[in-house]
């Protein structure tokens, strides 16, 4: 006979079956109070500590992995190595656990990379997006199904593990926290493009499986003391450009803004306001692409800096940066269709488009008002020095509407080749370029193909190192159409692909933070084949008698230049530049176009 039961508060029995599927809802059920609880009780350092201590490393990565153990919206990622020994990490978050990147657009959502810990001894971001994701894991707050999360929990290993309480002196908490260097005591927010470090590499191959539509890397500012707890710098609009360019000036950041003031936070942008006081106004930071916006921008995504105020309480920071991730993903969801249609339309356009920007200037004539809230400031004389020294009275708080200088036009543009030739020699900058994702092909046989060939006839170096490089600026050069025979397994990178823009930026000489300004070429500024002057004394001058034109440019120099008339050394050598025996490869920028 069949067996039956009673549910409480009831008169109708239940088959046996039936029972085998109420018992299978309430195990589901009191599983999903127990993850529930689980996450409630998956508490942080920052909040044990009343909002004053931030987690170490070891505390980070163990906090994170528990989380994935307790939710199937969390998966954590283990990438890339790091200077520091130890992997970065990508926790990836989303309602149906899918961190398949893949599978994520094809299924048309939208991803948001949020970058923490670049500046160890600036946490706020680390502490925020754990708030932020156990309380999506608790149902406390909900990210609609057309958005994935991905957070590198801490980007700068191994400045979090040099910790200390006696770094950022002038900072208002945490009790300790980490260093501004990385292993190699480098500046990661400096080393996007250089990719010195193996934390740069690995944010690299992040940063393409990703393919970020919106992309954050949280900071604290230094600088002006004012009112607001929230500043952001925003990648440049005009440098964004198109399209992009101006939907990022006229409708996200100004709903980012909007979305703060709900909430309670009066963001102002960046305070780049040195030299003078914040309340004349300020031009917008310059972020280029050694920066982390800057190299985002260049993969066409819409990229911000949040950077909270040092001298604010630790507590007040972390929530400022936690509700403005709130703002990020809630504007992203809501205009996800737009935010897709605008970077595809820009990806086809960069595929396609002539020529591109690769240098901008201010224009003070233009400029943006916002409501700045200020402390006033005056000088009074230093304790230390007796001199007089800047201060700033919170006794005397104001509000003012201040210009910010926000409108680099483009200063000069590059005609797109075909494609650049760059022989297989120079595998550092070949390297890259893989990393990078970069569409190329070696070619197959010795090839004679003729090309635009660069002469850098001027530049200037930095006197002083500038994280371990002494950069190169100013450059000018010349340009001839030349044939030359390129080696079986030289690279072909043809023009044709959404990295133009990364290329144009990285392989144009004169660009600002192109590989030739950061010494990836510096080996053809030196001359490698030379001669004895004793010698070639008589093999210059029966070249003059050989060569009557190069003897009158001898003579048209001398004429002009009395300095050059009195050296003879510098004469000798003129022969012998303007001479067969001269080496092509000395000044010759070692990458090539194809300009047809």
């Amino acid at each position: 006979m069949p067996f039956y039961f009673y549910c409480t508060g009831e008169n109708q029995p239940l088959h046996l079956s039936q029972s085998i599927i109420m018992r299978k809802l309430i195990a589901s059920l009191l599983l999903l109070l127990s993850l529930t609880s689980n996450t409630q009780t998956l508490s942080t350092r920052f909040e044990r500590s009343g909002g004053k201590e931030t987690p170490t490393y070891f505390e980070i990565i163990d906090w994170w992995q528990k989380l994935d153990q307790q939710s199937g919206k969390v998966k954590m990622l283990t990438m890339g190595m790091t200077d520091a020994g130890y992997p970065l990490h990508l926790v990836v978050v989303s309602n149906n656990g899918d961190y398949n990147f893949e599978n994520i657009r094809k299924n048309n959502k939208r991803i948001i990379l949020i970058n923490n810990g670049i500046h160890p001894g600036e946490p706020d971001g680390i502490d925020a997006s754990m708030l932020l994701v156990r309380d999506i894991v608790s149902n406390k707050y909900k990210i609609v199904d057309n958005i994935v999360l991905a957070f590198i929990p801490v980007y700068n290993i191994g400045g979090c593990l040099n910790r200390s309480n006696n770094y950022r002196v002038d900072q208002n908490g945490p009790e300790e926290f980490g260093f501004r260097g990385n292993s190699q005591n480098l500046d990661l927010n400096r080393d996007f493009i250089k990719c010195d470090s193996k934390d740069a590499r690995a944010f690299t191959e992040i940063f393409h499986l990703t393919d970020p539509d919106v992309f954050v890397d949280n900071h604290v500012s230094n600088g002006a003391d004012y009112q607001h707890v929230m500043t952001l710098l925003t990648t440049q609009h005009n440098k964004l450009g198109g399209v992009m360019g101006d939907y990022l000036e006229k409708e996200f950041e100004p709903a980012l803004y909007s979305s703060m003031k709900k909430k309670g936070y009066d963001m102002i942008p960046y305070v780049n306001s040195f030299g003078d006081k914040p309340e004349n106004g300020w031009p917008e930071y310059w972020d280029g692409p050694r920066y982390a916006s800057g190299y985002a921008a260049l993969w066409h995504s819409f990229s911000f800096v949040p950077e909270t105020h040092m001298l604010k309480a630790y507590d007040k920071r972390v929530m400022a940066t936690y509700e403005l991730m709130k703002s990020f993903i809630e504007f992203t969801s809501s205009n996800s269709s737009k935010i897709k249609n605008l970077r595809d339309l820009t990806k086809n356009t960069a595929k396609t488009q002539p020529e591109f920007p690769i240098s901008w200037s201010l224009d003070r004539s233009k400029f943006k008002e916002v409501l700045y809230k200020g402390f006033e400031s005056g000088r009074k004389p230093s304790e230390v020095s007796g001199l007089p020294r800047l201060y700033y009275d919170r006794n005397k708080p104001f509000e003012k509407t201040i210009p910010i200088f926000n409108y680099f036009p483009v200063k000069s543009m590059i005609q797109k080749p075909t494609a650049y030739i760059i022989p297989q020699g120079w595998w550092k900058v070949i390297e890259l370029l893989k990393l990078n994702k970069v569409q190329m092909t070696q070619l197959k046989k010795d090839s004679l193909i003729e090309v635009e060939v660069y002469k850098i006839e001027d530049y200037k170096t930095l006197p002083r190192q500038y994280e371990m490089h002494h950069l190169n600026t100013d450059v000018k050069t010349s340009s001839s159409m030349q044939k030359i025979v390129f080696k079986k397994g030289d690279w072909y990178i043809p023009l044709n692909q959404v990295a133009n823009r990364f290329l144009i930026e990285t392989l144009e000489p004169q660009a600002e933070d192109s590989y030739f300004a950061w010494n990836y070429f510096d080996a053809v500024l030196s001359q490698k084949e030379g001669y004895s002057a004793y010698a070639f004394e008589d093999i210059a001058a029966d070249h003059l008698k050989a060569n009557p034109d190069i003897l009158l440019k001898l003579q048209q120099k001398r004429a002009t230049d009395t300095v050059f008339a009195k050296d003879g050394r510098a004469q000798l050598n003129f022969v012998y530049q303007n001479s067969p025996w001269y080496e092509p490869a000395h000044m010759r920028y070692p990458v090539f176009r194809v300009v047809k």
